[in-house]
C-alpha cells in the first residue's frame, strides 16, 4: 500500500483543499492529513474558525481523506513521515523547496494551488461583507 501525507490547517474548507486532497491521493491508496493544533496554530499567530476537533471531523468525511492526525510541530514531519510509513509528502506549490529535507525518506511533491481560493480571501471577503 502506497501511503502519502499531507499537512495544513484546513479551516473554513474549501474547493482549494478539495482539489489538494483529491490530487494527494491520486499519489499513493492511503491518504494522511495532518492538521495544525489548536495550539500549533496559536504559535503560528493563526486563529482558525473551526476548532482542531471540528476540522478533524469535516477532513473525516471527505471521501479522498482515510486518517487526520494532529500537527503540533514543525519538526515533527520526519517523524510522521517514518512512523506512518509514508511514500509520498505533499504540499501546495506555495511551500516550494521548504520541505526538500523529507526527500531524504521519502518522494516530495508540491502541487499548484487552485487558482482564486484560499481560506485567507474567503475570511477578508467576509469581512467586508459584513462591513460594508
Amino acid at each position: 500500500m502506497k501511503k502519502v501525507i499531507t499537512y495544513g490547517t484546513f479551516d473554513l474548507l474549501h474547493t482549494g483543499h478539495i482539489n489538494i486532497l483529491r490530487r494527494a491521493k491520486e499519489y499513493g491508496d492511503y491518504l494522511i492529513v495532518a492538521i495544525s493544533s489548536d495550539e500549533f496554530n496559536a504559535l503560528k499567530g493563526k486563529k482558525a474558525y473551526y476548532t482542531f476537533e471540528q476540522r478533524k471531523a469535516i477532513l473525516e468525511a471527505v471521501r479522498y481523506v482515510d486518517e487526520v492526525i494532529p500537527e503540533h510541530t514543525w519538526e515533527q514531519k520526519v517523524e510522521d513521515v517514518q512512523k506512518h510509513g509514508v511514500d509520498v509528502f505533499v504540499m501546495g506549490d506555495d511551500w516550494e523547496g521548504k520541505f526538500d529535507f523529507l526527500k531524504e525518506y521519502c518522494e516530495v511533491v508540491y502541487l499548484p494551488r487552485t487558482v482564486g481560493i484560499s481560506t485567507t480571501k474567503i475570511k477578508k471577503d467576509l469581512n467586508q461583507a459584513n462591513n460594508g
